[in-house]
């Protein structure tokens, strides 16, 4: 008897427990989309995923936009911390697989966490694992692929990886009608805005036209129509500004 009661009490110990942790997943959760929702609403998609990066716990997170028209891969990058050297090598890789891919394939894996292996010749930061992440994620028309990054002998949440790709569009929803404020206000192109990008990476002309297949004199043109709309000399400036204004 004082067996069954003693199992009882613990039981009863239990119970709220567990309560206790579902209830602190829940407010954890919600204080996540709150935090979520006042960077993206206000158009910092990089604070968004490294906010993404840090629940799932991720070291690194690369956003792009794929090429529906003409199937090319990776179309444009929306924000990345990962290494330039890393998204160049992978590029092809990606516009390889996706080309590949039939729609349904393509349709099947929205929301659904994909592992890849980095080619053997990609230099990794140290620490940091060969495998990443893919989760494709379709905003109306547009659709986009987060690509994350762990440290090595991390362990993965399925779980979370696909609340990561639903939160990740959740953020691209909000910020949308700031982005496209942005551009009406700032009067900047796609590739205007995709060069002013890579500017604020470091890279130079000649490495913009090796990224966006296009000529040294073209990127040039583009940089300074973006430092004439905005009223910059510098390219230094030119990355100033479009850091105040969010637009990088």
């Amino acid at each position: 008897m004082d067996a069954e009661l003693s199992e009882d009490k613990a039981g009863s110990r239990r119970a709220p427990l567990v309560a206790a942790d579902a209830s602190d997943r829940l407010s954890s959760r919600d204080q996540l989309i709150r935090r979520l929702a006042t960077v993206s609403q206000a158009g910092h998609m990089s604070a968004s995923l490294a906010i993404l990066g840090e629940y799932v716990g991720a070291s690194h997170y690369l956003l792009a936009r794929y090429d529906l028209v003409q199937e090319h891969g990776l179309d444009f990058v929306v924000s990345s911390n990962w290494p330039f050297d890393l998204v160049r090598r992978l590029e092809s890789e990606i516009a390889a697989t996706y080309s590949r891919s039939t729609e349904l394939e393509k349709c099947l894996s929205v929301l659904q966490p994909k592992f890849d292996l980095l080619p053997d010749d990609a230099t990794v930061p140290a620490g940091i694992g060969r495998q990443y992440c893919s989760l494709t994620v379709s905003v109306g028309r547009t659709r986009l692929s987060l690509m994350l990054l762990f440290d090595e002998n991390f362990v993965l949440s399925p779980e979370r990886l696909r609340e990561v790709a639903l939160l990740t569009g959740y953020c691209v929803s909000l910020s949308t009608g700031t982005s496209h404020k942005s551009d009406r206000e700032f009067d900047l192109t796609e590739r205007e805005l995709e060069c002013l990008f890579w500017i604020a990476e470091g890279k130079t002309s000649d490495e913009i036209a090796t990224i966006l297949g296009i000529s040294r004199n073209t990127i040039n043109n583009y940089i300074t129509s973006v430092m004439r709309k905005t009223a910059t000399k510098t390219r230094s400036e030119a990355i100033a500004y479009a850091v105040r204004n969010n637009l990088v």
